[in-house]
């Protein structure tokens, strides 16, 4: 662990502090439109209009996962990562087209209720699983690296970080609903891109030689490579350009697909224009944006690089704590702070929203379906915010198992490509596949659940059973393969059945 540093003033600290209670005012000012009805807290009255959504969106791209971790994978090795970015112009593309006008007619606020209408109940259920356990990673690794410089800077046990942030953050999105998240996350968004660009400059500077330097170095070492092009059957196995341009493609698809967090963002706009707009500029502004991100590692490898001794081993094989380490010892006083509570606003803004969203999904897809169908509005109400907290707690909880990691950027891909399920392939699936009814599309998602479970586990599962095969796939191809599972096989079955049948109805349970 990293020890803190005097060097933190309380200058820095009142920064911290003036901002944190800038952001629990925000959740509070937001009670009485946000906080006191159902379709308040989960939808905003269908309001907003599409810059601050637009923020809203692009704040949940741009986390503590792009703040600390884009630039530790930089640092560490190349911009390979930088590929998942270039995916999402095309992704935003698809959506505007093609995702938002259905939700936007459908009006609905759950992401899944359409699937229930299209295959019956388990299409729900399923998917909405599946994204509850994603959100629980995320979270996990958004709080985990926040409270990363925090630990740094102020000399706190990374636990305690962990918990206090936690239970802030689960206050404020209590307290205030989407309306708190949304406009928490604007401002959050703003703060945090000043944060980047500033400290992209402030490491140009330091670096002896300045940009030029840079440059050279980096040439030398490859920094600025974005990995092999290869495209033949054994580079699936590694974690090539071309993989992770599919793998981007693939989950960005998902989000703006068939993720409550942006689904939600859809609803709340107060038309449809202002909906397209707010997904163009959440979705366009994040590649150059993350862009940043990487440059800032790729200057962090040439700062130490050509200061040798300033970074100690010790940290240099922990990539993800360099930018912290440079935070505390190399940035002037009152930029600390700032740069600290951009952090901050890259956690909160992301886990507010993964909280609203996942209490809204408990809310809609269970509660009110299965269990209360005719809850007044004050048990919907009471029922938002006990979720919110217990939601809260176990996303507290997975941050806490993060710190084990040693790359959080690795492992939160690995888990939301497993915990995806492959959701993407079902919702495609019901759009597209005209003669594929219940049964085939059941079939299909247990055909992709089962190759989802042998990519992600065949390592292990060929200890105890030595006749099952190790998969030879990049872990990252696990939500690309499982929706191509699903979709295709559903798609086939449903087909073949059609003409069993002669042509009649769809088949159903």
């Amino acid at each position: 662990m990293i020890s803190g540093s005097s060097g933190f003033s309380w200058i820095d600290t009142s920064v911290i502090v003036l901002y944190f209670v800038a952001t629990m005012a925000i959740g509070f000012l937001c009670m009485r439109r946000g906080g006191r009805s159902v379709e308040g807290f989960v939808a905003a009255d269908r309001s907003l209009p599409g810059w601050l959504t637009g923020l809203s969106i692009l704040g949940s791209f741009v986390s503590s996962i792009s703040f600390l971790a884009l630039p530790g994978k930089a640092y560490a090795s190349n911009w390979n990562p930088f590929m998942l970015s270039i995916a999402l112009p095309i992704a935003t593309v698809i959506s505007v087209y093609f995702f938002l006008p259905l939700y936007r007619r459908a009006g609905a606020v759950s992401a899944y209720e359409h699937l229930e209408k299209r295959f019956g109940p388990w299409a729900r259920v399923y998917p909405g699983v599946c994204y509850l356990l994603t959100q629980l990673a995320r979270m996990g690794a958004v709080t985990y690296l926040m409270a990363l410089p925090m630990s740094v800077l102020l000399g706190w046990d990374i636990y305690t970080v962990i918990l206090i942030t936690g239970i802030a953050v689960t206050l404020y999105t209590f307290v205030g609903g989407i309306v708190a998240v949304v406009w928490t996350e604007a401002i959050q968004t703003a703060v945090l891109i000043l944060g980047a660009f500033l400290c992209a400059v402030l490491i140009t500077i330091d670096i002896p030689g300045g940009f030029g330097a840079l440059l050279e170095v980096s040439a030398q070492y490859g920094k600025f490579s974005l990995g092999s092009w290869e495209m033949s059957f054994a580079s699936l196995s590694e974690s090539t350009a071309f993989v992770i341009l599919i793998y981007g493609l693939f989950i960005h698809l998902q989000n703006f697909g068939i993720d409550q967090n942006y689904v939600q963002r859809y609803i709340t706009a107060k038309s449809d224009a202002e909906a397209r707009k707010g997904l163009w500029i959440g979705g366009l502004v994040y590649l150059p944006l993350s862009a940043v991100f990487f440059y800032i590692g790729t200057a962090l490898f040439c700062y130490y690089k050509l200061n040798p001794g300033l970074l100690s081993p010790e940290y240099a094989q922990k990539p993800d704590y360099v930018f912290p380490y440079y935070m505390i010892t190399s940035l002037p006083v009152g930029f600390k702070g700032l740069l600290v509570a951009s952090v901050f606003a890259a956690a909160m803004s992301t886990v507010s929203c993964s909280l609203n969203s996942s209490a809204t999904i408990l809310l809609t897809d269970y509660y009110k379906r299965y269990f209360a169908p005719n809850a007044s509005k004050r048990a919907e109400m009471a029922f938002l915010r006990i979720s919110t907290i217990i939601w809260g707690l176990l996303g507290t909880s997975m941050a806490l198992g993060f710190t084990k990691a040693q790359s959080a950027l690795d492992r939160f891909w690995v888990l939301a490509g497993i915990f995806g399920g492959g959701m993407l392939g079902l919702f495609l699936l019901g759009i597209m596949g005209k003669r594929s009814g219940n049964i085939s599309a059941a079939i299909s998602v247990v055909l992709g659940i089962i190759l989802i479970a042998w990519m992600s586990f065949s390592e292990k599962i060929s200890e105890v059973l030595p006749f099952v095969p190790k998969s030879p796939f990049s872990m990252f191809l696990i939500p690309v393969f499982g929706t191509c599972t699903i979709f295709v096989s559903g798609f086939l079955i449903g087909w073949i059945a059609w003409l069993i049948r002669g042509g009649r109805p769809k088949d159903k349970f």
